[in-house]
């Protein structure tokens, strides 16, 4: 017997609804924060016939993510119609949004290492600028305030016109980027062929210095072995209270080690581990020292290692800590994996992954753009999810999508008021108390 068809009838009707009503909130949230002016004080007026300000330019790649788009073409191919009735947004064409971006850019820097290799450097402070700034508007950091200072480099995969050949054989860059309590707060985009070693000093020092402008203090910094120099160490130390820097193995650090005679058992996530620190000048220093704290565990394969004369594998921090135990530099010194989630959120949540342009420079504006789009959503999550209990701040975009902004919604006008109409059973009224 063949079965019914289910479907009788199908009507296609103008579409009046959005099924992205949550966007109505973001907007509203991002109008009462303060930050699309902040955005145009700082870049400044776009030319008297532009249509756009850079906050429209902005909000609108923002909204695209938002909605679950990756790119400015979806703005025209699927998003437009569910934009036009959002309150005070305006809508520019993907090419306005990419031009735009393309605008920001500042040229690259080149510079030639010792050994004759050309280094590319992209340096945009005013972007930079801007995203801390706008940190300070949305009151996730305040001048005056000492904060602890995460530093990392991200390999990003990509065949753009410039890119160059990583350490990892593949082409791609290599930016180095400054977080804050999981935000970023500074990005300095590089290329592939450049090791996380080279200039990093000065990148760092452009790092802090933005962040002094603005009244930020440093607690603590924390960086691995790629930060392991002196001329990192000495300016993360001008800046930072305290510093912990992991440290790389070398003949006199091992000599060290095997010196060591005492060590304290602990249980560090559910292992075990032996604990030690020593004085230590690293780089050939003779009038200054800082501590080395050590930490080893028995290695896998039980082969005896031909320097240290045991079975163990060694790590170790470098740092001016000398208050805190061993094991609290340890476990502080672990927590900044962070940074690692970071890293998968811009790239599989804010676009890294997909970058716009063939040139290192202009895809440099669009990796700050999207970082500030991650420190809004921190922003929007957090503060969402103290009304709902349907959110949690750890959630990632794509389920704030489903559990938020997909929601049916109509502008409805009744008499001289407007009426936004949802269709749903969750209260979204109570963000309007």
């Amino acid at each position: 017997m063949q079965s019914k068809n289910v479907l009788m009838k199908i009507e296609i009707a103008k579409p009046t609804i959005n099924p992205f009503g949550g966007l109505n909130f973001v907007v509203e949230e991002i109008r009462k924060s303060g930050i699309k002016e902040l955005i145009d004080n700082e870049l400044g007026e776009r030319a008297c016939q532009s249509k756009y300000n850079y906050s429209d330019i902005f909000l609108a790649l923002w909204l695209i993510f938002f909605s679950g788009g990756d790119c400015a073409e979806d703005i025209e191919e699927h998003l437009e119609d569910c934009f036009l009735g959002l309150p005070g947004v305006k809508i520019p064409s993907a090419d306005t949004i990419l031009r735009v971006q393309k605008q920001l850019a500042t040229p690259k820097e080149r510079y030639i290492s010792s050994q004759g290799i050309e280094h590319e450097f992209n340096i945009n402070l005013i972007m930079n600028k801007l995203m801390v700034k706008m940190l300070k508007e949305l009151k996730l950091i305040k001048g005056g305030n000492e904060y602890d200072f995460d530093y990392d480099n991200q390999i990003i995969n990509n065949e753009k016109y410039d890119s160059r050949k990583t350490y990892k054989m593949k082409n791609g860059y290599f930016p180095g980027v400054a977080s804050i309590n999981e935000m970023v707060v500074y990005i300095e985009n590089r290329n592939g062929n450049s090791n996380v070693k080279y200039l990093q000093e000065e990148t760092l020092e452009r790092a802090y210095g933005i962040l002094a402008e603005e009244g930020i203090k440093i607690n603590r910094s924390r960086m691995d072995c790629g930060s392991y120099t002196k001329e990192v160490v000495t300016v993360v130390e001008k800046y930072s209270r305290k510093f912990y820097i992991r440290a790389q193995k070398c003949a006199n650090l091992e000599e060290k080690v095997r010196e060591i005679e005492s060590w304290e058992k602990v249980r560090i996530n559910y292992k075990n581990y032996e604990l030690a620190s020593i004085e230590y000048q690293p780089f050939g220093l003779k009038d200054k020292s800082y501590r080395l704290v050590i930490m080893r565990e028995a290695n896998k394969t039980g082969q005896m290692d031909l320097f240290t004369g045991d079975a163990m594998k060694y790590r170790s921090i470098l740092t001016n800590d000398r208050e805190s135990t061993e094991q609290d530099i340890i476990e502080y010194y672990n927590k900044r994996g962070s940074s690692e989630k970071i890293f998968d959120m811009m790239n599989n949540d804010f676009g890294w992954s997909k970058m716009p342009f063939s040139f290192m420079n202009e895809n440099t504006v669009f990796l700050v753009a999207m970082a500030m789009c991650r420190n809004l959503y921190k922003y929007l999550i957090e503060k969402f999810s103290k009304t709902y209990k349907f959110l949690k701040r750890n959630f990632r975009l794509k389920k704030f999508i489903f559990r938020f902004i997909a929601v049916a919604a109509k502008w409805i006008k009744r008499g001289r008021q407007n009426t936004l109409k949802l269709y749903t059973s969750k209260n979204y009224t109570v963000l309007l108390n």
